[in-house]
């Protein structure tokens, strides 16, 4: 077992686990596997941003352009709200960055760039003028 990180992640990934597996600590790439685990910590913390944008870009387009409401947009919030409950749950840890003011400026700047490529409107707010109980809560869409 010598395939190398650079050369073939996937497979150095199945070596590392079989030599963790049986044992042989002395035999792993420390440096790589601590890589490999804070990646898993940033994918978490992306996904969560994302499916956040989303479902704020669906709420934006929601208040900003009533005459185009429809169950298109509803699901799409729905299913949104539904993911991130989902993702909140299975990695506690991630509810740290619904208050954390640098992580919900940067997906805030994320969605009204979205939400200005979507709509071509340009009168969003600079900040979420929503609290995260309401952009989470089922029963809240913005008139």
């Amino acid at each position: 077992m010598d395939t190398s990180y650079e050369k073939d992640v996937v497979a150095w990934a199945s070596e590392q686990a079989a030599l963790l597996r049986a044992g042989k600590l002395t035999a792993i790439d420390v440096e790589h596997i601590a890589e490999e685990i804070e990646d898993v910590g940033r994918s978490e913390k992306r996904e969560l941003a994302n499916r956040m944008a989303v479902l704020l870009v669906h709420l934006l387009k929601w208040k900003f352009q009533p005459e185009r409401r429809g169950s298109s947009w509803q699901r799409t919030i729905k299913e949104q709200r539904n993911a991130i409950a989902l993702h909140l749950e299975e990695t506690p840890s991630l509810k740290a960055f619904l208050s954390n003011p640098k992580w919900r400026a940067a997906t805030w700047a994320d969605t009204v760039t979205k939400a200005i490529n979507e709509t071509g409107l340009d009168q969003f707010p600079n900040v979420c003028p929503w609290d995260m109980d309401q952009v989470l809560s089922a029963e809240f869409y913005p008139d």
